[in-house]
């Protein structure tokens, strides 16, 4: 019996004709194909941490490179087992960026090309990245103010080149630094929220955001924080924060109440010819929204104002021609007190210098006009006086605070101070 077996097909066609048949898979070198001739693309665009350069294929070794790139090291002659990427291959040519480099630091680049014979590096190219520099820090305007906390923050545009400490410092004195109190809240580059606790009722505190790096701290715009003094309930569960300016203590927030202080309902009329033809007490929302609400307060007519079943929490009252004055006067006089008056937020845009530093938070919450029509949200705050019709407001492009008589049916804002 012939135990002899036939010849298999590897036997036939022997190994090296195996190895040209599967070299894709195999990675076997094909015959006749050399390692690629590679020269380095001159490094350039240098920053931080970044860096641009790339390689051109003088010889392919006979068979189109695989991958291509860019590998780089402290050391000189760096190779796949350093820091490397890889480019996409334009006629003869791959240009790449070295990302994640250190600031101020020296770097040997080279090119490579990789066929199935190997990989072939160009010469290295040495190089230095840019020296780190002080990062770029902006504030973030303050909100959430209560008696003993804030909420402020910042972003972090820039690290400057290096890794990056961030968060808000402040002190009762101008100018605050990170020997002050200070917050920190994470690292790098980007948007950040801070949370200031251990604040003291009724005190002018100053906050900016930092940002540090191995070079120094940068700081983005001071804001003035007046932490408020307590809090006042109206008669639908409404809870203000109040503020004392002078001898005077002011709600900080616009009246947002539906409801007389003795339960009855503030009619609140919401059609336009309704609206103009209504000779008793009426409220609403600037265009109906109850999200203007919520941001701006309630819009009211004067026969509101004057009607004997009062609005105001008990205890406050809408405040007299001659208590605008006293607040005015307090902060510098009608051409100046608008500045003090505005909130820095929910304007259209911001008087310079602009600063809230009484912690009125004056909103623009617009008016509705006689005939019923709503207008100049975000542009001007208007509010009553119990004396005659007269009204204070301000405009968002400037600082006054200008002295009006409405008609009694105008919508405007209403602000309660203390008995």
């Amino acid at each position: 019996m012939n135990t002899h077996m036939k010849p298999s097909f590897t036997h036939l066609i022997g190994s090296a004709a195996l190895c040209a048949l599967l070299i894709a898979a195999s990675g076997c070198k094909k015959e006749g194909t050399s390692v690629p001739t590679v020269t380095t693309t001159s490094v350039a665009e240098i920053t931080q941490n970044t860096a641009k350069s790339g390689c051109t294929i003088a010889d392919d070794g006979g068979e189109l490179p695989s991958s291509g790139g860019v590998c780089w090291s402290t050391s000189t002659n760096p190779t796949l087992s350093d820091s490397h990427t890889e480019g996409t291959l334009s006629g003869s040519s791959y240009s790449c960026t070295l990302p994640g480099l250190t600031a101020g630091t020296g770097y040997y680049a080279r090119g490579y090309a990789t066929n199935s014979a190997g990989t072939g590096y160009g010469a290295s190219v040495h190089f230095t990245t840019l020296a780190a520099v002080l990062p770029t820090v902006t504030t973030s305007t303050p909100k959430a103010v209560t008696g003993t906390t804030a909420t402020l923050g910042g972003n972090v545009t820039f690290d400057g080149g290096q890794s990056t400490t961030r968060g808000v410092c402040w002190s009762t004195s101008e100018n605050p630094t990170v020997a002050d109190s200070k917050t920190v809240d994470g690292t790098g580059q980007g948007l950040f929220q801070s949370s200031l606790t251990g604040l003291t009722a009724n005190t002018t505190y100053y906050a900016r955001a930092y940002a540090t790096n191995g070079v120094g701290t940068a700081y983005g715009t001071q804001y003035v924080v007046k932490t408020m003094y307590g809090t006042v309930t109206d008669y639908d569960g409404n809870t203000y924060q109040t503020v004392m300016i002078g001898t005077q203590e002011w709600m900080a927030e616009n009246l947002k109440v539906t409801h007389y202080r003795n339960g009855d309902a503030i009619p609140n009329i919401t059609d336009n010819g309704q609206w103009a033809n209504t000779y008793s007490g009426a409220c609403c929302a600037y265009e109906n929204s109850s999200s203007n609400a919520n941001a701006y307060g309630l819009l009211y007519n004067f026969y509101a104002v004057a009607d004997t079943r009062n609005l105001c929490p008990t205890g406050w009252h809408v405040p007299t021609d001659a208590e605008w004055t006293t607040l005015i006067d307090y902060l510098g006089g009608e051409n100046e007190a608008g500045a003090k008056l505005k909130a820095i937020v929910l304007w259209r845009s911001n008087y310079p210098g602009t600063d809230n530093s009484s912690g009125f938070n004056a909103f623009p919450g617009g008016r509705r006009s006689s005939d019923g029509s709503f207008s100049q949200k975000e542009e001007i705050g208007s509010w009553w006086s119990f004396s005659n019709a007269l009204e204070r407001n301000i405009n968002y492009n400037d600082s006054k605070v200008r002295r009006s008589t409405y008609f009694k049916e105008v919508g405007i804002s209403i602000r309660c101070v203390k008995d």
